[in-house]
C-alpha cells in the first residue's frame, strides 16, 4: 500500500466531515488556538496539508501559511476551497520536498507522522522540519501512543471503535513497529467498504532522539491541544520542539 494509492481521489472526495469527526469544534477549535499561539508573529508550514483541515481556519486567524502534500488529489479538494495565492502548496514528500523560505512553526497533526513507514524516514522528516525553520522556530507533533497493553499474549490485532456502521481493527507487526488500519464501513443495506492505512508507530521516548538527532529541544508535552497533563494513561500527546535561538539544527 503506497500513500499515494491510499489518499486517492475518491479518498479525497470523502475526507472532509465539516463539523463532525476531527472536523468538530471541539476537536478542531483547540488545535487551531495553539498552533495560532506557537507561530506568534511569523508564518507557519504544515507537513502534509491535506484537504486543509488546519490551514485554512489558521490563515482565517491570520497566520499565513504554506503546505507540503504528496497527494495531488488532496490538493485538488484543497483548491475548491482556497487559492494558490491563500495558502501555496508544494507537491511532495514531507520527508524531503523543500518549501521556500523560512518558518516560525512547522507542524505535523493527527498522526501523520506514522504514515512514513521507516524510522530513517521520520527521522529526515525531523531534519526537514528543522531546516525549514527559524532558530527559536518550533516543530508540532500530534500522535497517538501505540496501544500495545491492549493485546493479549498470540494476538496481533485489537479492535479499536465499535459502532453503528462503523468497526476500526488495528493489525500489529511488533517487530517492524507497523500496524495497519482496517476501515470497516456498513450502509443500510448491508454493503461494506473497506479501506486500510498502514503505519509506523512511534513511542514518545524515540519520538524525542529523533528530534534531538535534528537539533531540536523538548520544549512541552501534553495529552492534548488544551494543555492537559501527559500521563502513562495518555492515548495520545501533542509535543512542541524547539530549535536553539542561536543554534543549528542538524543536517
Amino acid at each position: 500500500m503506497r500513500q499515494e494509492d491510499i489518499w486517492n481521489a475518491d479518498a479525497a472526495r470523502r475526507y472532509d466531515t465539516p463539523g463532525t469527526g476531527m472536523f468538530a469544534p471541539e476537536v478542531l477549535g483547540p488545535a487551531v488556538d495553539r498552533l495560532a499561539e506557537l507561530a506568534g508573529d511569523g508564518p507557519a508550514l504544515e507537513f502534509a496539508i491535506g484537504t486543509g483541515r488546519v490551514a485554512i481556519p489558521l490563515v482565517e486567524r491570520g497566520v499565513p501559511v504554506t503546505g507540503i502534500e504528496l497527494s495531488r488529489p488532496m490538493i485538488d479538494q484543497l483548491r475548491t476551497k482556497v487559492d494558490e495565492a491563500t495558502i501555496p502548496v508544494v507537491v511532495g514528500d514531507m520527508a524531503t520536498a523543500v518549501a521556500p523560505g523560512t518558518y516560525t512553526l512547522v507542524y505535523l497533526v493527527y498522526n501523520t507522522i506514522s504514515n512514513l513507514l521507516t524510522q530513517a524516514e521520520q527521522v529526515a522528516c525531523f531534519r526537514n522540519a528543522a531546516r525549514h525553520l527559524r532558530p527559536g522556530g518550533r516543530f508540532v507533533i500530534e500522535l497517538g501512543v501505540p496501544d500495545l497493553r491492549v493485546l493479549p499474549p498470540g494476538r496481533q490485532a485489537v479492535v479499536w471503535r465499535c459502532e453503528p456502521g462503523y468497526i476500526g481493527l488495528d493489525t500489529y507487526d511488533t517487530l517492524r513497529q507497523h500496524l495497519v488500519s482496517h476501515h470497516f464501513r456498513f450502509d443500510e443495506s448491508g454493503q461494506v467498504r473497506l479501506s486500510r492505512s498502514p503505519h509506523r508507530y512511534i513511542w514518545p521516548s524515540e519520538l524525542d532522539l529523533m528530534a534531538q538527532l535534528a537539533g531540536f529541544e523538548l520544549e512541552a508535552r501534553h495529552a492534548d491541544w488544551i494543555g492537559t497533563e501527559f500521563t502513562a494513561e495518555s492515548s495520545s500527546h501533542v509535543t512542541v520542539y524547539r530549535l536553539p535561538p542561536d543554534g543549528t539544527a542538524s543536517q
